[in-house]
């Protein structure tokens, strides 16, 4: 009798949790996202879920970039110094930044792989043991400045072997060939919610930069399984996390706040000031 009862109740546990996800993949779907065209081909949408995702209010920032010719994407990066992504953007004469991936606070320069037009800027900086990161197994490459996403394939020098001009390791792989990538549902990286910044790649072709505010009772931020929710409902093929937290921050030429528009959470303020300085970008430029 107890084992049936337990049966019933996680039974009940799971329509529960199933009808969850409907009802937060449905508001997903059909939420009535503020769009702005930035140019012919890429536009800015973001939304604000009040206590209708995942349970908590959710900030979302999307840069939909369609594949065009006239765009291209590249890495913005120092080998040493940080600054804003704001401020890689606008040097770069850039339409749009996103941060990029982990580095060095203290000292500066990433921690994970960057190559940059052939050139290796950055080597991944492994443990004691020498073995890699949870952000270290999978990368944005960038050929001909077209960007994809790829996983690493267990070789110690997959990186130095990639077809491309310039890459970008980062992680938690999220999404790949239509399928989710597993998590270690007890690495608290993965579980608890933070600011995030991400990149997904739609089946039409389509790039996807992806901000998600966090810290603040505005916006509760996102484990990366609810991460990895948001983009499948919205129709990502490929998807992988990027540096979240204080870093987190999306920029986009010619609009108000700075060109900033998402909420940085590094002065833990809800505005459009509290960028936190990086080591690198991914840039969207116009060819």
């Amino acid at each position: 009798m107890k084992r049936f009862i337990l049966s019933l109740f996680f039974c009940g546990l799971l329509q529960l949790s199933s009808a969850a996800q409907q009802t937060d993949s449905l508001n997903v779907v059909n939420a009535k996202w503020i769009v702005q065209k930035v140019s012919r081909g890429v536009k800015l949408k973001t939304y604000q879920f009040q206590s209708s995702l995942f349970g908590s209010n959710q900030n979302v920032s999307i840069l939909e970039v369609k594949p065009k010719r006239k765009y291209h994407f590249e890495l913005g990066f120092e080998k040493q110094l940080l600054r804003t992504t704001s401020d890689f953007g606008k040097s770069a004469q850039a339409l749009a930044a996103l941060n990029g991936t982990f580095f060095d606070i203290k000292n500066g320069g990433s921690v994970d792989f960057i190559k940059a037009n052939g050139q290796v800027v950055n080597e991944n900086r492994l443990d004691k043991n020498d073995n890699r990161s949870i952000h270290q197994q999978s990368a944005v490459i960038l050929k001909d400045g077209k960007l994809a996403i790829t996983k690493w394939d267990g070789q110690a020098n997959w990186e130095q072997n990639l077809d491309a001009q310039s890459i970008m390791v980062s992680g938690p792989l999220l999404i790949l060939n239509n399928q989710t990538e597993s998590l270690d549902t007890a690495n608290a990286f993965n579980k608890t919610r933070h600011p995030r910044s991400a990149i997904a790649v739609k089946k039409n072709k389509r790039v996807l930069l992806i901000t998600v505010d966090g810290r603040h009772e505005n916006s509760a931020g996102m484990s990366l399984f609810e991460l990895s929710k948001l983009m499948r409902w919205l129709g990502a093929r490929e998807g992988i996390n990027l540096d979240g937290g204080g870093s987190t921050a999306l920029w986009v030429n010619n609009q108000p706040e700075n060109g900033v528009v998402n909420y940085p959470s590094d002065n833990k303020a809800w505005d459009h000031q509290g960028e936190r300085k990086v080591a690198n970008v991914i840039l969207l430029r116009k060819r």
